[in-house]
């Protein structure tokens, strides 16, 4: 079924409030096999609310609305709709009833009870964390659906009372997973994919770039999830075959939540050393819950004088190659390890501008090492290795370089626990 999400509220507009239930709610109606095809927005009024219901039905069948179903003047969606579908308004009895206990103990005033009005032919929808309930009104094979705004109260409305209101129109549902990559740009995940996505039609292939890396998002429609779901699984084994390399997840799951299980799976320790950084990679780490059994320390070692305190780097290195340099990286991941102990250690420094550069070593200039133990590559084999990575980056904007070095330096370590990586020995 074509549908289109309209939300309603001046303040969305103004930008006064970000809009979190179009999201939620777009994410939602796919699961349920239901084809999103646009997103509105509309201000408190009711000749351009109602204007945009009668211009949405000419494409879509369903239209689910957000906010307006308030006791103010301005709360217009519910009477607006009615009039759009040729319904009027009546008292429903339950819904005052309710409306009244709510406010037990407290003075309800004479605009609140506009809230227990519905169109005559409505679907009512229990509203359990608010007073405003929700309502589904159709004429003709269309149908609005309306919420209201607070998103606490939108997700629970929809949860306990929309969803399985939509589960019964239904007659498909879309099952998707969605496969994370980290190490390559999107365009070449696309030529990797190309015959792929030509030729598809049920599953669909669908990538997106993002600045942690390209996502690709295989869907299918069918009758039954099991079938929908047998359908992605077949193609995830395709895809996997052409960029299995870049792929870190298909549960859409952020690199460092991926990283986190493997450390603790393995009961292995990592530690950190950041320069360009100063501490963002394992400040990172560290919004994963559990992640304090494997995190051991994260050290921002900035000056010259904190990587020869800190991490024992020879001041001969630093003034031969300098701060940022192979070298001085590969010094502060050994000097790490013997600190530390860890099984993981990684470091970085580079130059994350605006100023600093040099035509020698521009702005963009990053080095990321590792020295670790064999078991943190799932060798028996003993002792530590080491390896370290260039990277320069065509961009003075200094959050996208640090950023950048934290996304090298998960990759890294990902690449090593999955024992992908190619180094040698210490």
């Amino acid at each position: 079924m074509k549908t289109a999400i309209l939300s309603v509220g001046t303040e969305i507009l103004f930008g006064q409030i970000v809009n979190t239930n179009t999201v939620y709610l777009s994410q939602q109606l796919n699961l349920l096999g239901y084809d999103v095809m646009y997103h509105y927005t509309v201000g408190d009024n009711t000749t351009r609310l109602k204007e945009m219901i009668d211009y949405i039905f000419h494409d879509c069948d369903l239209i689910l609305t957000t906010g307006g179903l308030g006791p103010t003047q301005d709360d217009l969606t519910k009477e607006t709709v009615c009039e759009a579908l040729h319904d009027k308004l009546v008292e429903n009895e339950d819904a005052m009833n309710k409306l009244k206990s709510h406010f037990t103990g407290s003075v309800m005033t004479e605009n609140n009870k506009k809230q227990a009005y519905f169109p005559s032919r409505a679907v009512i929808f229990k509203n359990k964390t608010g007073t405003a309930p929700g309502f589904a009104l159709s004429e003709n094979g269309k149908m609005v659906i309306c919420m209201p705004g607070p998103p606490g109260e939108m997700t629970a409305m929809f949860e306990n009372e929309v969803r399985p209101f939509l589960e019964k129109m239904q007659d498909s549902v879309i099952f998707y997973k969605t496969v994370r990559t980290i190490g390559s740009e999107e365009s070449r995940i696309e030529t990797e994919l190309l015959d792929l996505i030509d030729q598809q039609t049920d599953p669909t292939i669908a990538t997106y770039a993002k600045e942690t890396g390209c996502t690709v998002r295989v869907a299918s429609k069918r009758k039954t999830r099991e079938e929908a779901e047998k359908a992605v699984d077949e193609m995830l084994v395709r895809i996997n075959e052409r960029i299995g390399e870049y792929v870190y997840s298909t549960e859409d799951e952020d690199i460092e939540q991926v990283i986190a299980k493997k450390l603790l799976a393995k009961n292995l320790t990592i530690s950190s050393a950041e320069s360009c950084t100063a501490g963002l990679f394992s400040a990172t780490l560290a919004n994963v819950p559990g992640i304090s059994a494997a995190l051991n320390r994260g050290i921002a070692t900035y000056s010259n004088e904190a990587k020869m305190q800190e991490l024992g780097v020879k001041e001969e290195t630093l003034e031969k190659y300098g701060a940022v340099s192979a070298e001085t990286a590969l010094e502060m991941a050994a000097g790490l390890a013997e600190k530390t102990g860890s099984d993981l250690c990684l470091s970085v420094t580079g130059i994350a501008g605006p100023d600093g550069g040099t035509p020698e070593k521009p702005v963009g200039l990053i080095y990321v090492a590792a020295n670790y133990s064999s078991r943190a590559a799932g060798k028996d084999e003993g002792g530590r290795q080491e390896i370290v990575l260039e990277y320069r980056r065509k961009t003075q904007n200094r959050e996208w370089n640090r950023r950048f070095s934290v996304m090298r330096m998960m990759e890294l370590a990902n690449k090593i626990l999955d024992g992908k990586i190619e180094s040698h020995k210490k």
